[in-house]
C-alpha cells in the first residue's frame, strides 16, 4: 500500500514528527501528577503541530486525464494573478500565471503536459512574500524550461519560488528529460508560489481567472484551440 506522503519530504517528513513525538513525551513526563489541563495544554498545540506536518507533505492519489491541447495547473493553491509578459524565449510576450501555494495547500509540482526538460536553472534570491507578483523576479527560484511534444511545440517555463516561509526547492527534473502530462517533478518547502509563462498565440485560450482554485494535474490552466 502507497503511504500517501511525499518522498521529496525527506528528510523534514521523518526528523520533524520525530522531534515533535519526543516533545510530547516529555510534556508528559513533566507534567506528571498536575491538572489534566495543563498537560493538555502542551500536548494539544504539540499534536496539531504534527498533525499539520504530515498534511503538509501529503501526496494525494490523482488519476491524471490529460488532453494535448490542455496545459494542466503545476501545482495546488489560488490564482494570485494573470498577466501578459516578455516572452523569456524570444520576441513578443507570454501569458504568465501566477500560483499561490499557502502552508495549507499540497505543495508537489507537476509537468503542465507532456513535455521534454529543455533548461533547469537555479537563482538565489530573497524570501519575500509570494503573493507578490514581483516575487517571480527577487525570490529564490528554479526555472524550468519545457518544449511540449505535441503540436505546437511552443517552449513553456514553470517556476518554482521559494515565499516568506518556504526555504527550499526541491526538483527533480533533468535537461533531456521527457516527462507525461500531470507527473510529478518536485515541490517547495512550507508556503511558496509557482508560476507558468507560455508564449501568447490566438488559439490559446486562459480558463482561469485570479481568485480561482487550481488543483495540480487536474486544473486547465490553458487550452489551445
Amino acid at each position: 500500500m502507497k503511504i500517501p506522503l511525499t518522498k521529496y519530504g525527506l528528510p523534514q517528513v521523518a526528523v520533524f514528527p520525530a522531534i515533535i513525538v519526543a516533545a510530547m513525551i516529555v510534556g508528559c513526563l513533566l507534567t506528571r501528577g498536575l491538572s489534566p489541563w495543563i498537560t493538555a495544554a502542551i500536548e494539544l498545540p504539540l499534536l496539531l503541530i504534527l498533525l499539520w506536518v504530515l498534511s503538509f507533505f501529503r501526496d494525494p492519489d490523482r488519476r491524471i486525464v490529460a488532453d494535448d491541447n490542455d496545459l494542466l495547473s503545476p501545482a495546488d493553491g489560488t490564482v494570485a494573478d494573470i498577466q501578459n509578459v516578455p516572452n523569456p524565449f524570444g520576441e513578443g510576450q507570454a501569458l504568465q500565471i501566477g500560483i499561490f501555494l499557502s502552508i495549507f495547500n499540497v505543495h508537489i509540482n507537476r509537468v503542465p503536459c507532456a513535455a521534454r526538460v529543455e533548461d533547469v536553472c537555479y537563482k538565489k534570491g530573497r524570501f519575500v512574500n509570494a503573493m507578490n507578483a514581483d516575487a517571480g523576479r527577487v525570490n529564490e527560484s528554479n526555472d524550468i524550461t519545457m518544449v511540449r511534444l505535441k503540436a505546437p511545440h511552443d517552449r513553456l517555463l514553470v517556476r518554482q519560488i521559494s515565499g516568506a516561509i518556504a526555504r527550499r526547492i526541491v526538483c527533480n527534473a533533468r535537461p533531456g528529460e521527457e516527462f507525461a502530462a500531470g507527473r510529478q517533478f518536485g515541490m517547495i518547502k512550507f508556503g511558496s508560489r509557482t508560476e507558468l509563462l507560455v508564449p501568447i498565440r490566438p488559439e490559446a485560450k486562459c480558463l482561469v481567472s485570479v481568485g480561482q482554485k487550481v488543483k495540480a494535474g487536474l486544473t486547465v490552466l490553458v487550452r489551445y484551440k
